[in-house]
């Protein structure tokens, strides 16, 4: 005899059905989202454990943001159910979406919970094992540092906007970065534009100097780009100038704060990190640093959790679905848009980084390039991806660090 628990979760409340493997419903409750509900769960499945002996107890859950977490961890981890050899699964909601569309019924808490259950008895799971701390600790910091990340990037675009009315020419005249500390000090609170048109080549470039701390090759000529730019540009009214400033000034504040906070989260990072002896097989890998190898490792957490590599990469949305029907079968397949978007998003960008210190990686990536007329680089990069995919797979299960093929 087999035990099924299916929870519907919710921010409030847990939505529980018991079920046997004869389709039987047990017992069925609404139990609130906090460490007393989970504990009835607890209470509810050894009370039924008393009168039968369950070949397998297994509780079921869908992936729901947040939400889910502390029950999962709660029932996955607690010594009186894991004497019983209890399975918690968090599973997919689009998996469970699928299998609910299949009845024609309304859509309740109470009937969500009964054919999650539904869904566990008839082994339509996979075996998803609940990850160990240190990785989920480690996917707060690589989750909140990639947001940072995207923010501080939103924050440059909308600088360059507001610069481009107050000197539309600099970023085409000046070759250094615009976002070095220097640049953004000179730009939003040293001197006005004004003041720096009607400076000498010589001043501006001591000035430069000075900022930068002597890391200018060439000052001079940088200190002519900067003053030909500003020349060159329209004029503001002041009133339109004043609130440019002001833009600019918040904008240059706002990515020098995220600048400080991404710093802070790498060190966070790097210091976690050296708890995961794992994480050194990934750091072998040239071309993949501390960041990736942190946000690849966070999203996998235990490789167990994986049967073998191909899961993996079905995992992370690198999957093409077959296509075929009679004798026929499709030559072209579209990349699934399932998976976990921050494993993927990981693996790709490690795999552009390792593609240029690999010649493995290189090789395959232009091969792949020369494939097709349109969307070269797009398709190469998550293909190339694809064959990351199986080293870090072999690394991690055998935990091993990464060894170059050597040419003969």
């Amino acid at each position: 005899m087999k035990l099924f628990v299916g929870i519907d979760v919710s921010s409030q409340k847990l939505d529980v059905c018991f079920k046997d493997s004869e389709d039987q419903v047990l017992h069925e409750a609404a139990l609130p989202n906090d460490i007393t509900g989970a504990t009835e769960i607890k209470e509810i499945i050894l009370k039924l454990s008393e009168g039968i002996k369950y070949d397998v107890i297994r509780v079921g859950m869908e992936s729901t943001s947040v939400y889910s977490f502390h029950p999962a961890t709660f029932l996955a981890e607690d010594p009186d159910l894991r004497k019983l050899g209890i399975e918690v699964i968090v599973q997919n909601p689009k998996a469970i979406a699928r299998f609910k569309g299949i009845f024609d019924e309304d859509k309740t808490d109470t009937i969500d919970a009964q054919r999650i259950a539904d869904f566990l008895r008839l082994g339509l799971n996979g075996n998803t094992v609940i990850k160990e701390e240190k990785y989920v600790a480690l996917q707060r910091l690589t989750r909140s540092r990639l947001q940072l990340v995207e923010q501080m990037t939103e924050c440059k675009q909308h600088f360059l906007e507001n610069l481009y009315y107050k000197c539309n020419t600099l970023t085409r005249d000046v070759e250094t970065s615009i976002f070095g500390a220097t640049m953004m000090d000179l730009l939003t609170e040293s001197l006005s534009f004004g003041e720096i048109a009607e400076m000498e080549i010589e001043d501006l470039a001591a000035i430069l100097q000075e900022k930068g701390r002597g890391r200018f090759g060439d000052p001079n000529k940088l200190a002519k780009a900067i003053n030909k730019a500003i020349r060159d540009s329209y004029r503001l009214g002041k009133v339109l100038e004043g609130s440019v400033d002001v833009v600019l000034g918040t904008y240059a504040m706002m990515i020098k704060t995220i600048k400080q906070q991404v710093k802070e989260l790498d060190k966070a990072i790097e210091g976690l990190l050296q708890t995961i002896p794992e994480s050194q097989c990934l750091l072998s890998i040239p071309g993949i640093g501390p960041v990736y190898s942190a946000g690849i490792l966070a999203e996998i957490g235990q490789i167990e959790r994986f049967e073998d590599q191909a899961k993996l990469a079905k995992y992370a949305g690198l999957y093409w679905k077959r296509k075929q029907s009679g004798s026929w079968e499709s030559e072209r397949t579209s990349l699934t848009r399932t998976g976990n978007h921050y494993l993927r998003y990981y693996l790709v960008e490690a795999a552009n980084s390792v593609k240029n210190r690999e010649p493995v990686y290189n090789e395959y990536y232009y091969k792949k390039y020369d494939e097709v007329p349109k969307h070269k680089h797009k398709r190469a990069l998550v293909l190339t991806a694809r064959k990351l995919v199986r080293l870090v797979d072999v690394l991690l299960r055998n935990r091993q660090l990464y060894a170059p093929e050597r040419s003969v």
